[in-house]
């Protein structure tokens, strides 16, 4: 497990210093920030009500409930178990973080940003992203660069949202599969 650490804190130092540059620097902080999507999540829900009606609720919930579970998971059961702390409290790494916003509340392990971006992005990617084609390989990547810049920024290891990209993809996974199982709410058109 100290290997593991050991690694972990290379990579953050990699990733937090190595990757250091002033349009990153002015970028991430941004990019990462939840309410920096709110557009494309209007977007979203103005398509698929118009398009679709009734069945877009259901979808939306849908959505909204796995996203809502991969947050609980993250924030209440992993994080108040695990105890992590972030980098931006750590004492153990050769240099202190370049932190580029506030460190933030609680704890490090998981990534709630990984987490929940990642089981959004695999749900619209097994659901409406069918109708996507090739396009729809865009959301894991969005996932991943959002994860990323958490470690970029300071406030997460690269262990943290590894394990939060593969928590929010098994919990996308289940998401997903209930969606698909509920026939007469479901949308059709993402499954012919």
């Amino acid at each position: 497990m100290e290997q593991l650490l050991e690694l972990d804190y290379a990579l953050f130092d990699a990733i937090n210093h190595g990757w250091a540059n002033p349009w990153l620097d002015t970028l991430m902080p941004i990019w990462r920030e939840k309410t920096t999507w709110v557009p494309l999540y209007l977007l979203w829900v103005t398509l698929l009500a118009w398009r679709y009606r009734l069945h877009a609720l259901y979808f939306l919930l849908a959505l909204g409930l796995t996203a809502g579970c991969a947050d609980f998971i993250s924030s209440e059961i992993i994080k108040k178990n695990v105890e992590r702390p972030r980098p931006c409290r750590e004492e153990r790494l050769d240099e202190p973080a370049r932190l580029l916003i506030g460190c933030g509340g609680g704890y490090s392990f998981t990534s709630s940003h990984a987490t929940n971006h990642f089981a959004v992005a695999v749900f619209v990617f097994l659901t409406w992203g069918r109708l996507w084609g090739r396009w729809r390989w865009l959301l894991p990547l969005w996932a991943a660069s959002i994860a990323l810049g958490q470690v970029y920024v300071g406030v997460h290891y690269p262990l943290d949202i590894t394990a939060g990209a593969l928590l929010g993809t098994a919990l996308g996974l289940l998401g997903s599969w209930a969606y698909r199982r509920l026939h007469r709410l479901r949308i059709d058109a993402f499954y012919l």
